[in-house]
This record gives structure tokens, C-alpha cells and sequence, in this order.
């Protein structure tokens, strides 16, 4: 990181910092100001002080930075990034202009990092869209694209904990790239997709296996959206971070042995295609999420069968977008 920008990486606890004053736990205000150039990077993220209070919306400029406190400086940018996507343009240079004056820094230590994002319109997920994974079902490659959602009330962050409920013993592991839609997109074309993609986050599509597969008909829809199942998280990077999104590692860790390994260069349908598929069924509106499917070493899948119990502790990793990390409870 440039050392311009690396004194907010440090500790809330120091009270001064180049003119800087700790004005309250956790809050320092910063005299220094950054150049346009080094406020390139942002991550947005939601959080609650530990020491309490309200949700608040920030940004940081590198992954495990320190956060910008942005909702708190500028009282309209509203402390949910859905519904500041909502409101239309300028999150993005509001928040550039805030971080390039160094404002309302907090310290990570000093926060509860909740979801990126919470209470979106829609989740929409595809299956069976890495060739891995297909094949470790021996199954053919899917010639259309199956579609599933989960329900919003499912989102948890990214280390908040995975219940699980007393009508399954088959709770499974699924990494995933999540699609952030920041306009609303009808009817377009795969070229004009990039846009109106707001940015990326990790998320584990967190499935029981057997509501999935066998109970109530085989729907997924039950399986899939029981309460906690889809952490999301730790922020959503914005799109220009990421150079190019269908080469992307991404992998799952249980209990410290690694399950999944893959890279989005094993995606089916690609993104822009998946996003430009979907506008033209219904309108994609700010905010709404998209998860990408799952590369292979899902539970299921193995011989025997492994799934998630009580104590387990799951880890979710993405290139260039950080890592989750979720008890099992």
C-alpha cells in the first residue's frame, strides 16, 4: 500500500497522528489529507460500534484497513449500502472525497463488521455452474443456466455464526462469488452488464443437502434459505478493483483443511451473461445479490458424505476480496 495512505492502517489507540485527535473511542480525526490518486481502492462495508450504537456504513482502501466512517460524516449517504444504491449516483465520489480529506477513521478492532449488504430486493443464485463441480456429481454440463433464490431474511455477516436447524443433518459448504447490482438493469445486453454492476463479495451458499435433494418435492428453495444461510461479507469491493473477474481463486477451509479450491475461470455462464440472462426475466434493482455457483469439494459430494456439525469453523476466500470466517453452532 502507499505510504501515503498506510498511517490508517494504525491503531485507534494512538491519539495523535500527524495533527490527528482521538476524539472518542475508537474515532480519530484526522489532519491529513490524502491525494486523489491514492483513494482509488474502496471496499465498502457495514458495521456497529462494539461500544454500541447504530449500523453505519464505511469504506476502507485496503482489505483489514481501518474504515471511513462515511455515513457519519455525510448525512446523505444513508447507513445501508442497499438503499445508498438506491438513491443513485455519488457513493462512490462522496466517499472519495471523504477518505482524500481523512475523516471519522475507526479502528476495525473497534467494530462488529455486519453484512455488505443487508435486506436486498432479491438473491439470486444459479447451480451447477463450475465444471468441477458437475463432474464431481457426474453430471453433464448444463446447457441453460438452472436458477434458484435464497430468501434476504437468510444473510448473516462475515463472522457472525451458522445455526443448525433441527430438521436437517445435512448442512453443506458452497463458495461462491456474489454479484453486487448497483443499477437497475431491464432487457440488457451481456456488453452493457459491467455498469450496472455495483461490485463483488464472498458468500457461502450454506445448503441442506436434504430438503435440497429429497424432501418437499426437491425444491431448493426451502434447503437453501433457512436462517444464517448465506453469510456474505467482509465488504464488496467495487467492480474497477477487480481486473478481471473470470480469473478469480476462491476457496473453502473447514476446520482448517481446505475443502474447495477453484478459480472463476471454470464459470459456465459467465457473469455477463448470467446478469444480461436474468434482466431480461425481471428487472435487477440496486442492491439485489447474485451468487455465481460453487466450484468442486462440496460435502455432499465426497465419499462418504461430509457435513457441517456443531464447533466446525468455516472459512470463505476469494482473491483480492479477503476471507470470511464462520462458527458453526
Amino acid at each position: 500500500m502507499p505510504s501515503k495512505i498506510s498511517f490508517v492502517l494504525l491503531s485507534a489507540s494512538k491519539k495523535l497522528l500527524n495533527g490527528g485527535v482521538l476524539n472518542k473511542p475508537g474515532l480519530i480525526s484526522v489532519g491529513r489529507h490524502f491525494s486523489a490518486s491514492s483513494c482509488k481502492e474502496m471496499r465498502f462495508v457495514q458495521f456497529k460500534p462494539k461500544s454500541g450504537g447504530p449500523q453505519r456504513l464505511g469504506a476502507q482502501v485496503s482489505a483489514d484497513g481501518d474504515i471511513f466512517d462515511i455515513s457519519a460524516v455525510d448525512s446523505s449517504i444513508p447507513s445501508s449500502l442497499v438503499k445508498c444504491l438506491q438513491t443513485g449516483h455519488g457513493v462512490i465520489e462522496k466517499t472519495r472525497r471523504i477518505i482524500a480529506a481523512g475523516q471519522s477513521v475507526v479502528s476495525l478492532q473497534d467494530v462488529h463488521l455486519l453484512s455488505p449488504i443487508t435486506k436486498p430486493d432479491k438473491i439470486v443464485c444459479i447451480a451447477r455452474n463450475y465444471s468441477g463441480h458437475c463432474e464431481e456429481q457426474n453430471a453433464p454440463k448444463p446447457t441453460e443456466p438452472t436458477f434458484f433464490s435464497k430468501f434476504p431474511s437468510c444473510i448473516v455477516g462475515p463472522y457472525d455464526d451458522i445455526v443448525l436447524p433441527p430438521v436437517t443433518n445435512s448442512v453443506d459448504w458452497e463458495v461462491e462469488l456474489a454479484v453486487v447490482i448497483g443499477e437497475t438493469a431491464k432487457a440488457i445486453r451481456p456488453d452493457q452488464v459491467h455498469k450496472h454492476i455495483f461490485g463483488y463479495t464472498i458468500a457461502q451458499d450454506i445448503s441442506a443437502r436434504d430438503w435440497q435433494k429429497e424432501r418437499n418435492g426437491g425444491q431448493y428453495l426451502l434447503g437453501k434459505s433457512m436462517d444464517t444461510f448465506c453469510p456474505l461479507g467482509p465488504s464488496v469491493v467495487t467492480r474497477d478493483q477487480i481486473v478481471d473477474v473470470n480469473d478469480l481463486n476462491l476457496k473453502t477451509i473447514v476446520n482448517g483443511v481446505q475443502k474447495q479450491s477453484g478459480n472463476t475461470s471454470e464459470l459456465i455462464f459467465k457473469i455477463d451473461f448470467i446478469v444480461s440472462y436474468l434482466s431480461q426475466i425481471f428487472t435487477l434493482c440496486p442492491g439485489d445479490v447474485i451468487l455465481t455457483g460453487t466450484p468442486a469439494g462440496v460435502g455432499m459430494s465426497r465419499n462418504p458424505p461430509q457435513y457441517l456439525k456443531a464447533g466446525d469453523v468455516v472459512e470463505s476466500e476469494i482473491e483480492h476480496m479477503g476471507k470470511m470466517c464462520n462458527k458453526v453452532v
